[in-house]
């Protein structure tokens, strides 16, 4: 009887330890799983969020003393990078600024620029950069400020003097359906840059 005992946990002894080891791989290979999904979603935001044209930006966001983020931010939301991109309303390049636009920033600054420089990077981040600082130190919230790049700075001062948009100094309900949508995107995009920036 002990030695019939004795063969069934002899027996049993290899199980347990092939149940371990199974186990073991188990775990193994979810916490692979698991580190390959951390890497796959830092390489979908390094898709999404690209960190394009460092030089030109780190010069400008110095110059002009606009965060790094931003700048980042506002050529992901405009154009998703493209230097070429040209939109309906003759916007232009990574930052799509319109020729209007471009004039008056020139003629601020004294420079005489043709407008097919707006397809240059570092022209039109320069301008587009000067442009996001011009329209803070106007408005003092960067909120407003992408308001204002997007629907204009007499736009936006008209809504600033709408008790119905305004509160207390700031754009809490946007007329423009595409410009509310528009200061969503670029402070989300700020996000995902600024941890990126971190890193």
């Amino acid at each position: 009887m002990s030695e019939q005992l004795n063969e069934k946990i002899e027996t049993r002894k290899p199980c347990g330890r092939k149940t371990f080891v199974i186990g073991l791989l188990i775990v193994l290979a979810a916490a692979a799983l698991i580190n390959a999904a951390f890497q796959m979603k830092g390489f979908y935001t390094r898709v999404t969020h690209p960190l394009l044209y460092e030089e030109y930006i780190e010069k400008y966001s110095d110059e002009y003393s606009v965060p790094k983020e931003i700048v980042y931010a506002v050529i992901n939301t405009e154009s998703s990078f493209d230097s070429s991109a040209l939109s309906g309303a003759g916007a232009m390049g990574l930052m799509q600024i319109t020729k209007e636009t471009f004039w008056w920033l020139l003629s601020k600054n004294g420079e005489d620029i043709p407008t097919d420089k707006l397809y240059d990077p570092e022209t039109n981040i320069k301008y587009g950069t000067y442009f996001l600082s011009i329209l803070y130190e106007e408005f003092g919230s960067w909120d407003t400020a992408y308001a204002a790049y997007n629907a204009g700075r007499s736009r936006v001062n008209s809504w600033l003097s709408d008790n119905e948009i305004t509160k207390d100094g700031k754009l809490v309900n946007i007329p423009y359906p595409e410009t509310a949508q528009y200061v969503k995107r670029v402070s989300k995009n700020v996000t995902e840059y600024r941890k990126l920036l971190e890193k």
